[in-house]
């Protein structure tokens, strides 16, 4: 916990006070958001075109290693939850694991900002649509009592740190394979243009 966290806490945390409908929101948001996400990414796998398809696996392997990321910082940080502290209300039933990063954000994040390095131009509402839902999803963890704002924070780090290294690797292991092929490719072209 960071010394802005119980303030932050207090601030975004539901109470008896706050409407039905914001906690209801964000329960959707924290339980829906990410099966909806996994069932569109299925189906693009399934039924995209073949860049789409590079896309939802680079986007898969991005959310994998976020994943692994911050079960790695769990294990080396374990940091308690609001409710184990007895700091606000916890509004849906949760365990005690770990919270620190959130792995919701982490997955939401990755997710969002794959879409972003991934997707063309012409798809700009997609990339937008991925940014808001991680942004719901970790304001909706908070809202419902079961991470501080750092924890969103730091899964949102993590998220967006992951898909970059995912993306960056393919791109230079992909240059590597071209900078290795480009002797025979020129060969192969004065070849061609000989004949």
């Amino acid at each position: 916990m960071f010394f802005f966290d119980p303030y932050l806490f207090a601030l975004i945390n539901a109470d008896a006070q706050t409407p039905w409908f914001s906690i209801e929101f964000a329960r959707v948001l924290s339980a829906w958001a990410p099966n909806i996400s996994a069932i569109l990414v299925i189906i693009a796998l399934l039924f995209g075109s073949p860049g789409v398809r590079r896309t939802m696996l680079m986007l898969l392997l991005s959310m994998a290693t976020a994943w692994l990321i911050a079960r790695l910082i769990r294990w080396g940080f374990p940091a308690p939850r609001p409710f184990q502290l007895n700091l606000g209300t916890l509004w849906i039933q949760h365990g005690g694991r770990a919270s620190f990063p959130s792995q919701h954000a982490s997955g939401a994040f990755a997710l969002a900002m794959a879409l972003s390095l991934g997707v063309t131009r012409h798809r700009k509402a997609l990339v937008a649509l991925g940014w808001t839902a991680a942004i719901g999803v970790a304001w909706s963890r908070v809202h419902l009592g079961v991470h501080f704002p750092s924890d969103v924070m730091a899964g949102a780090l993590v998220g967006i740190s992951a898909a970059l290294l995912v993306w960056n690797a393919a791109f230079w292991l992909r240059s590597r394979r071209y900078l290795r092929m480009a002797p025979h490719i020129k060969k192969l072209r004065l070849r061609l243009k000989a004949q």
